[in-house]
């Protein structure tokens, strides 16, 4: 363990323990049937207040007495356990009897020790090869019962489970036997923190919105929305008789129960009746992605209900955007359910595929939406904790966090150091500080940004990176991931490894002096500040014409560089006008990719081409936004061409239909659109930027936002020319009313203003009108 990752778990609540970690010697290895320890003891009365303490390698669930302890999912959770491993308190006076009691916790493999990454090289036994509990009751101080050599183990009825397995369950075997006994084994209970952020919860379930029989037979449910979660139902039948549900996220033409993408995860559970009435399951330790449930019955089975239940970590939406179009709001909406189908303990990629890793440039250019739609603060503040513990010794930060190629880097070498995902260590922390003025965030991750920020310009000694191309070797960056080309008979220019990571170096570089800055750190602010001017300097020499048109002509590198202030003054009325050239010359349709298309419209808006934006965002053609809502998307899709009009999948090789990235457009809607956005001189929404872009297509507009302080409401409808704009702040959150050109002869609560002007909380309105051409 490296020295800054033992720093970075300073700070987190620890206890002193009592109870040793358990292995259950019924315990047969990774994919074999779970397992359970058990204990029985007595108590002459219950106190009034008992908690328990309790933490796993692998996953857990308790039961007292034969009741659920708690409604967590998934616990302890998933973070790097070599670094930490969550523990969780209930409060279980309740379960509690005077006289004989029983505790039962239940162990599986979950994401310690399940087969991680894909393929036939995916990494089993990651952070260790035993399943084992640690746990104790606590009653005013004095502990009642704890974990040691004395308890009992044996075999539970889910005889295989695995985060990409899925479960098999035999409920013929629900009546447990202690077959074996327990040994304490090694550990550091150093290890042990209190449980950072929300534990995963169950949302509200879902019943089918559709059902058909294929032509084998087999019963296929549409739920009617793409989730990560599982499918519960009741059954009753034959002891012996089998329901297998396997799931898909979508249906090929002619309702082609199509799960190909899911690659190498088998992802389906396996039920057994017991034969006694009516039997409700669904499974313990995993989790699928899904829309589509396909449920095969082996033997005499009636299904007496079945439905879909979500689950996440960020269970209660803090935001939301209204316009006038109805399909601009159903993309929100797949934002909303693309963030809580990801975040599960770990803001992952995709819940369904043989993959669902923590990969850092999704984190990192979702983060600020994710905050606009979630209260995502102790979420990724737990997450950066993770990217930290994986940071290599060198500086570079891992593509995904948790890491398994940290530990087992034979298989899947050189897994760290891609600008643009490893910039994560310093964009998600300001984001944080933006969001909710947690300046603690910044301190926290404060050397790991100066150590990633060095490694980047080590790479190539310089302000220009020069990134090797093989995938392993060290600096390889992924470039603007997934960048569409257009017709491959004559594609259109992309930004090259080289400029995506140099523009990268800048953005982290600066940001890096502004946290300085911040934090009060004037000889790093300082050396920031100049190593940011070198990089500026270079990039203009290396990527701009005389002509102000940048090497690459792309979307990406314009959006990017126009963003960030990288393009010189002399330069900026040319570089404009490439940059709309480009962008009608691809018929207004997208041609960004993973770090271009968050950049996107925020540049066109910046620059005043407010028709290039609501042009690129409206079309509804691939690739683009809308395209994907038509096509009947209810999440966020990873590729813009994941399914052709006629429903076939594309690359199945590589194609999740549940993918956050390119939702990241909710803070253009949030910030642009709807004009409020948190001020960086003001953290934490004490003070709003408030700067509409009235775009006619959306009329009209409204968004709302929770924050700690209260509610704040925005809307804006517009007619003949003039623009109506209602804000509402609440007690303790000012706003600053930024006109703009696009803001002609403004009115504020009755009264004209020339400049920015501040605005006390309350509500105002603000009149304007719009210029007659852009």
């Amino acid at each position: 363990m490296n020295m800054h990752a033992t720093a970075s778990r300073k700070g987190l609540k620890q206890r002193n323990w009592a109870a040793e970690m358990i292995a259950p010697l019924s315990d047969e290895g990774v994919g074999r049937p779970a397992s359970f320890v058990s204990k029985t003891f007595s108590l002459e009365a219950v106190p009034a207040a008992v908690e328990l303490f309790i933490s796993a390698q692998g996953l857990y669930r308790c039961f007292i007495n034969g009741k659920r302890v708690g409604e967590d999912l998934l616990t302890p959770g998933w973070t790097n356990y070599d670094h930490r491993i969550a523990y969780q308190r209930y409060d279980v006076a309740q379960l509690l009897v005077a006289g004989e009691n029983h505790i039962e916790i239940w162990l599986a493999d979950g994401w310690y020790r399940s087969p991680l990454m894909w393929g036939k090289d995916a990494i089993p036994n990651c952070w260790g090869d035993r399943i084992a509990a640690i746990a104790e009751l606590v009653a005013g101080g004095r502990t009642l019962l704890s974990t040691d050599a004395n308890w009992k183990s044996g075999a539970l009825p889910i005889v295989k489970s695995g985060i990409y397995f899925g479960e098999v369950y035999d409920a013929r075997l629900a009546a447990l036997s202690e077959t074996h006994g327990s040994e304490v084994i090694a550990f550091d209970k150093a290890l042990l923190v209190a449980h950072e952020a929300a534990a995963v919860r169950e949302l509200a379930a879902l019943v089918p919105v559709d059902q058909w029989r294929d032509d084998e037979g087999r019963l296929v449910y549409d739920f009617g929305q793409n989730v990560g979660g599982y499918v519960r139902y009741t059954v009753r039948g034959s002891a012996g008789a089998q329901v297998r549900v396997e799931h898909s996220e979508v249906l090929g033409p002619d309702r082609f129960f199509d799960n190909r993408n899911y690659r190498t995860a088998v992802a389906e559970t396996l039920y057994t009746l017991a034969g006694d009435g009516d039997e409700t399951y669904a499974p313990y330790f995993t989790f699928q992605g899904y829309r589509y449930a396909r449920v095969t019955i082996t033997g005499e089975v009636e299904i007496v209900s079945i439905s879909s239940v979500p689950i996440t970590s960020v269970a209660e939406i803090k935001g939301g955007f209204e316009s006038g179009s109805g399909l601009v709001n159903r993309l929100v909406l797949n934002a909303v359910w693309s963030q809580r189908g990801n975040f599960i303990e770990v803001p992952t990629d995709c819940p369904q595929r043989d993959e669902r890793l923590g990969w850092t440039g999704d984190a990192q250019v979702f983060a600020p939406t994710a905050c606009w739609l979630a209260d995502s603060e102790q979420f990724l503040r737990k997450y950066l904790r993770d990217v930290m513990a994986d940071q290599r010794p060198d500086g570079a930060i891992p593509h995904v966090s948790p890491d398994p190629t940290r530990l087992h880097p034979e298989h899947f070498p050189g897994y760290a150091g891609s600008t643009g995902w490893g910039d994560a260590i310093v964009i998600i922390p300001w984001v944080l500080y933006t969001h909710y003025g947690d300046r603690a965030a910044l301190g926290e991750c404060f050397d790991a940004m100066v150590r990633w920020v060095d490694f980047v310009w080590s790479i190539s000694d310089g302000p220009i990176v020069r990134p090797p191309p093989h995938w392993g070797d060290r600096g390889f960056t992924f470039g603007d991931w997934l960048q569409p080309v257009g017709d491959n008979r004559k594609p259109r220019p992309t930004i090259a490894d080289d400029c995506a990571a140099t523009l990268y170096h800048f953005i982290s570089t600066e940001l890096l002096g502004r946290i300085a800055g911040v934090l009060g750190r004037d000889d790093l602010r300082q050396a920031m500040e100049r190593r940011a001017g070198e990089i500026r300097e270079a990039f203009a020499f290396e990527y701009i014409s005389a002509s102000g048109r940048l090497a690459h002509n792309d979307q990406t590198s314009y959006a990017l560089a126009f963003l960030h202030d990288l393009v010189p003054a002399e330069h900026w009325d040319a570089a404009r006008g490439h940059f709309r050239r480009v962008v009608e010359d691809a018929d207004y349709r997208i041609g960004t990719g993973f770090i271009g298309t968050p950049a996107l419209l925020p540049a066109l808006t910046k620059l005043g081409m407010d028709d290039l934006a609501e042009k690129v965002f409206l079309q509804e053609e691939v690739p683009g936004w809308l395209y994907q809502v038509k096509q009947g998307a209810t999440t966020i899709w990873e590729r813009w061409d994941s399914m052709a009009p006629d429903g076939t999948i594309y690359d199945p090789d590589m194609n999740s239909y549940n993918h956050y990235s390119y939702g990241a457009v909710c803070q253009w809607l949030f910030e642009s659109v709807a004009g409020i956005s948190p001020d960086p001189e003001h953290p934490g929404f004490a003070r709003v930027k408030i700067s509409p872009t009235p775009l006619e297509k959306l009329n009209p507009v409204s968004a709302w936002h929770e924050i700690a302080k209260g509610r704040i409401e925005a809307s804006w409808t517009m007619a003949d020319g003039k623009v109506e704009y209602i804000v509402s702040l609440p007690e303790g959150c000012e706003g600053l009313f930024v006109p703009t050109v696009r803001h002609v002869n403004p009115v504020l609560d009755g009264k004209p203003v020339t400049g920015d002007t501040l605005m006390a909380a309350g509500r105002h309105l603000i009149t304007f009108e719009i210029p007659k051409s852009n």
